[in-house]
């Protein structure tokens, strides 16, 4: 038989979680044909020698905003470099379709506002749709990665009520408007249907995101009509998920599994320590995760597993703290008027208390928490006599200066007219701990990278890199096999992605190959590609000799191929489609 791709040489782990074995993987029209011995490999169109290299499936991330990005970046960069696949955009409420024509200027900065996408570069967003199905319709030959996406809320109610929808609750009639539209979506072959209520999100006039005004019932119906499609997941972030989940949203929660009878993903339970998230310890979130399934519903929550890693620039401006108003009011200053400012005594009184009581009422404004001080830390210095607080905490050196951690900080920035940059890593014993003790519960799913968005700062596309690297290869929390399963298999099962997910006779020729000895995450910087020259954070891996879409490497040691094989994706078990997933 002629093979087009033949990978000889490598250790298979294939995504099942059984034990690897050295064998060859053979692909042929895009899907694996064969692993074992390959007789005559030297015959396939392709071949790839990965002795001493890890062949695996390709990684699935759940929680992407590739949407817009992929309009004009057909790759999905940075994640293909650190073996993605496949990616599920349109998470949050937030997915570039539907949006009507007169409507582009307010979905762009919604995004730009939200997802910390630079407008400039949503001015290369191409409009070539108005409708979801229009939306994958334009994309489905133009893919570098495989995509699946949710239709979002917020998108929707702008859709059908204008700017009404971002003011109100739905009128019945306007309910069922919009589950036509999720029926249509999910015929065309939506990822499901995705929402948000969290207090932190605001549109590009500061005001809350459309979902936002959603009633229960609203947010309900929709849900519904997406699970009577029989297939797929539902993307929801709860109201009071930031600071722990209340009993409220956790029978909401529950009353959306039970009416979908589909898994329900939100974020944030798990891997947060009692003073990111006090109400959030993991013995309540577990009890919560054994209630709903004896209720029968399936209700997961995406675990970061990296810590974050953002630059803070006190010049050009930082949205870390968004709830803590008089720091975000200084963000929009100018650069002498923020000097004038940080000169002001009494608006130093308003500043020095605020990130120590940031705002908490959701009617108010953002109640995003802001970095915490023993986890601030000095980045960069302009002056010589300064170089000894590099890579100290704001709060040690507000004890060796005898200053409040505000003023200690400040005081600094203004030393250095605000050229000292600061950076937040939340890397901490207790966020450690918290992450182990969580990650293994068969309702934690590994990842939150939001691939695509903060592109200002850290868009988490290392995620997956890091995962590898520190917890399965370093710690040795998870088997080799098992840590590759929870990034493959898993995320497949979940979303409902037959035939993906694993090295299996069949299957797609989803597949990447890195080093196990140098596999993990390498640099991060700003680099200037963007639609407009506009800057991004740009992380690239170590270790990485693969990146094979549907049998076509879109990424070899470290560069980008002029393949585009990538498909839509769409989730099995739907009455209201039929056909292959691919």
């Amino acid at each position: 038989m002629s093979y087009d791709l033949v990978i000889r040489g490598g250790i298979v782990a294939d995504g099942t979680g059984l034990a690897r074995r050295r064998a060859d993987v053979a692909v042929a029209n895009g899907m694996i044909a064969a692993v074992g011995h390959i007789p005559n490999a030297e015959d396939a169109s392709q071949v790839i020698n990965a002795d001493g290299h890890i062949v695996a499936p390709g990684i699935i991330d759940l929680h992407t905003h590739y949407d817009p990005q992929l309009t004009s970046d057909p790759y999905a960069t940075s994640s293909c470099y650190h073996g993605v696949t496949t990616v599920v955009a349109g998470n949050c409420g937030f997915s570039i379709a539907p949006t009507r024509k007169d409507a582009r200027d307010y979905t762009q900065a919604l995004f730009a506002k939200v997802e910390g996408m630079a407008e400039v570069a949503l001015d290369g967003v191409k409009w070539d749709f108005e409708t979801f199905p229009e939306y994958l319709a334009a994309r489905s030959a133009n893919l570098g990665v495989n995509l699946a996406c949710y239709i979002g809320h917020s998108s929707l109610r702008r859709y059908v009520m204008g700017a009404d929808g971002s003011q109100r609750e739905a009128t019945s009639q306007e309910v069922e408007e919009m589950s036509a539209l999720v029926r249509e979506a999910m015929r065309a072959g939506a990822a499901g249907f995705s929402s948000s209520h969290v207090p932190t999100q605001l549109d590009g006039d500061d005001r809350p995101i459309p979902s936002r005004f959603s009633s229960r019932e609203e947010l309900a119906t929709l849900v519904e009509a997406a699970g009577l499609a029989g297939g797929g997941s539902i993307s929801y972030l709860p109201k009071s998920v930031i600071g722990g989940l209340n009993r409220e949203d956790e029978d909401l929660l529950i009353e959306l599994g039970i009416r979908s009878r589909l898994p329900i993903v939100i974020q944030g339970v798990g891997g947060r320590d009692k003073v990111d998230a006090p109400n959030a310890a993991w013995g309540q979130a577990k009890a919560f995760f054994d209630r709903a399934a004896s209720q029968g519903a399936a209700i997961f929550s995406l675990l970061r597993n990296h810590p974050f890693d953002r630059p803070i620039d006190l010049d050009a401006g930082s949205s870390l703290y968004a709830g803590v108003f008089p720091w975000h009011e200084f963000m929009d200053l100018s650069h002498e008027n923020k000097l004038k400012r940080l000169r002001d005594p009494e608006a130093r009184d308003r500043m020095r208390p605020a990130v120590d009581q940031p705002n908490r009422d959701p009617d108010a404004g953002s109640t995003l928490p802001p970095p915490h001080w023993d986890v601030t830390f000095v980045d960069e210095v302009t002056r010589p006599e300064h170089e000894r607080f590099l890579r100290r905490s704001i709060l040690d050196i507000a004890s060796e200066l005898n200053k409040h951690p505000a003023d200690a900080m400040l005081d600094l920035a203004l030393a250095e007219e605000l050229k000292m940059k600061f950076r937040w890593e939340n890397k901490t014993a207790a966020w450690e701990e918290a992450v182990r003790e969580s990650m293994k519960h068969p309702s934690m799913l590994m990842g939150v990278s939001d691939g695509g968005a903060h592109l200002d700062r850290d868009d988490g596309a290392d995620w997956s890199s890091y995962f590898l690297r520190s917890w399965v290869l370093d710690r040795g929390e998870w088997t080799l096999e098992e840590g590759i399963r929870q990034l493959t298999q898993v995320p497949a099962a979940l979303a409902g992605f037959a035939g993906r997910g694993a090295i299996l006779p069949g299957y797609a020729a989803d597949i990447m190959i890195f080093d196990p000895e140098t596999v993990g995450p390498g640099t991060k910087r700003m680099v200037y590609d963007l639609p407009g020259g506009e800057g991004r954070y740009s992380a690239r891996p170590r270790g990485f000799m693969a990146t094979i879409v549907n049998g076509e490497p879109i990424v070899l040691n470290g560069k980008l191929q002029a393949a585009l094989p990538g498909q839509l994706v769409r989730p099995v078990g739907t009455h209201l489609h039929t056909g292959a997933t691919r």
